[in-house]
């Protein structure tokens, strides 16, 4: 069943409404039109018991002052792009910089801050839309995004799409942060986690990829088997020391709609596996969460108290031709899918 509720209220008054979709003992989201967020996410575990495992923040006053992306749609395009410059076309295009020098997730005001309009309701799902001005944060084009969130049995589906009244680049994803073990119960140091890439991309200390990829052999980023999370992000490596964990992309195996990544909490007994159709996996440790922001338990959050896994592009593409292509242009249709699909450890 779907339901609708306001959540709160804006800083110019408009209603932020509450999505809730599923229902037990499958999964329940809600999401917030702020952000086209998933704010809550419970799912049953191996142990019988209910759980909040995606992190969240209390209020829009809380997710509009947060640096942290909480659960977010991430757009127009997710990741860095080296000091906020490309060339389109042949035409150098600036788009707004806030972290170290470079864009980040959009420019300094993604859409994740934006308050997307609820266009449809239906048993278990629920679409939101936004329109991004040409000219938005300084990337060209009119965007039209849109972002499905659909329960079916375990599975929770995200299914985004975007189409342009000009050339433009997209790569859109969902910022969500995980922990199996509940929001507000401390590190996934303890959770496994297993991604299906042979490489993953090296990057310089602003998190601009240094070269091409690099194998994972003999990395803290060898993850092709479930690994420990905290000894891979408290490891000598050069990568890992510079990052304070893991902020990498990795470059997933196969092509089309696969198996990119399981996470486990041996602990609570719950296994996400998480689909999707795109080229790259962004794995974030959660490594700069330092506790500024309420989170919707009333807690803090701090350093590895969440993972977010976002497929998407690799970091900087639209200034590395040799790379899978953030070029859309008019009468295409940009198209990203994630399933988060939840079960038991076998």
């Amino acid at each position: 069943m779907t339901t609708e509720r306001v959540f709160d209220r804006m800083p110019d008054g408009r209603d932020v409404p509450v999505l809730t979709i599923g229902s037990a003992p499958g999964p329940v989201v809600e999401v917030l039109a702020l952000g086209a967020t998933v704010h809550r996410l419970e799912v049953t575990g191996g142990d019988g018991q209910r759980r909040h495992v995606v992190l969240g923040h209390a209020d829009v006053a809380e997710r509009l002052a947060s640096t942290d992306y909480v659960g977010g749609t991430i757009g127009r395009y997710a990741n860095r792009i080296a000091g906020g410059r490309f060339v389109l076309d042949g035409r150098e295009v600036t788009v707004g910089t806030h972290d170290r020098g470079n864009s980040l997730h959009g420019g300094p005001e993604g859409f994740d801050v934006r308050l997307w309009d609820v266009v449809g309701l239906g048993p278990d799902e629920v679409v939101l839309s936004l329109t991004s001005p040409d000219g938005d944060q300084g990337f060209p084009g009119t965007v039209r995004a849109t972002v499905r969130y659909r329960v079916d049995g375990s599975t929770v589906s995200v299914e985004m799409s975007a189409t342009t009244d000009a050339t433009t680049v997209v790569n859109l994803t969902n910022h969500a942060y995980l922990n199996l073990d509940g929001e507000g119960a401390g590190t996934i140091d303890d959770h496994l986690l297993l991604v299906e890439a042979d490489s993953y991309t090296p990057v310089d200390a602003t998190g601009i990829p240094l070269g091409d990829h690099a194998p994972v052999d003999g990395t803290p980023f060898d993850l092709r088997e479930s690994t420990p999370i905290g000894p891979a992000i408290r490891a000598e490596h050069p990568q890992v020391v510079d990052a304070t964990g893991i902020d990498h992309n990795f470059v997933l195996l196969g092509e089309g709609m696969r198996r990119a990544a399981v996470l486990e909490s041996l602990r609570t007994r719950t296994r996400l596996e998480l689909w999707t159709d795109q080229p790259g996996l962004q794995v974030y440790t959660g490594n700069f969460l330092g506790g500024r922001r309420r989170s919707t338990s009333g807690g803090r959050y701090r350093q590895g108290d969440g993972i977010a896994l976002e497929p998407q592009l690799a970091p900087d593409s639209p200034n590395r031709p040799d790379w899978p292509s953030a070029v859309l242009r008019p009468g295409e249709v940009y198209r990203s899918s994630i399933e988060w699909r939840f079960s038991e450890p076998g």
